[in-house]
């Protein structure tokens, strides 16, 4: 098969004034871009070539991981961001995160804190555990929670490159930024109730 680079959901400009029409161009069409160019090449005239993306995230090692891992990701990124973003959660979301981590608020403050901790480039996601409870967690480089289990609900890029040309180094600002404005709840209740089906459909089954 051939990979695709996915259509940004939305134009560069929209995400604006929180991320600037010039970081997203660039993060897009140059980095995004650039790990889909180098996972072609990686996996051209092997096996991988008609693997699917996903199964490639869960399976693969070294550079076929890395620029598989990295375009999912970023594809990931776009969308748990939108336009008029942030707010609350609606429908059982709202319910599993007072549950699992004590509200939006704790929410806020663990996600900050976890984000702003990763030391270095990395990425910080809200995540379904295998036992089915609600996570936050930080991956490092191109790592994905996929391959431990864990069911990605959103994510937050804190490779540097997400947010120089806005904040430079201040990421606890970007941070704060996507938390209040940006955070596409509903890409987060889509990946939930996808979960929560397939969970069904499985027991219905067993």
């Amino acid at each position: 098969m051939k990979f695709e680079l996915p259509t940004l959901p939305y134009d560069y400009a929209a995400l604006e004034p929180h991320i600037g029409a010039r970081t997203l161009e660039l993060h897009y069409s140059k980095h995004h871009q650039g790990y889909m160019n180098k996972l072609e090449k990686a996996v051209a005239g092997t096996e991988a070539a008609n693997a699917d993306l996903e199964y490639l995230v869960r399976h693969a090692e070294g550079e076929v991981f890395n620029n598989a891992a990295q375009v999912w990701n970023h594809s990931f990124y776009w969308n748990s961001m939108a336009a008029r973003g942030g707010g609350k959660p609606d429908g059982n979301l709202t319910a599993r995160i007072q549950r699992d981590i004590g509200g939006l608020d704790a929410f806020k403050r663990e996600f900050a804190e976890i984000a702003g901790g990763e030391f270095g480039s990395g990425w910080a996601w809200l995540v379904e555990s295998p036992d089915g409870v609600l996570e936050i967690l930080s991956t490092t480089d191109a790592e994905n929670p996929l391959t431990d289990g864990y069911h990605p609900l959103l994510t937050l890029d804190v490779w540097e490159h997400a947010y120089y040309l806005d904040y430079q180094q201040d990421r606890s600002r970007y941070i704060e930024a996507f938390l209040d404005h940006l955070i596409n709840w509903n890409f987060a209740q889509h990946n939930l109730g996808q979960r929560m089906a397939r969970a069904k459909a499985a027991s219905a089954t067993a």
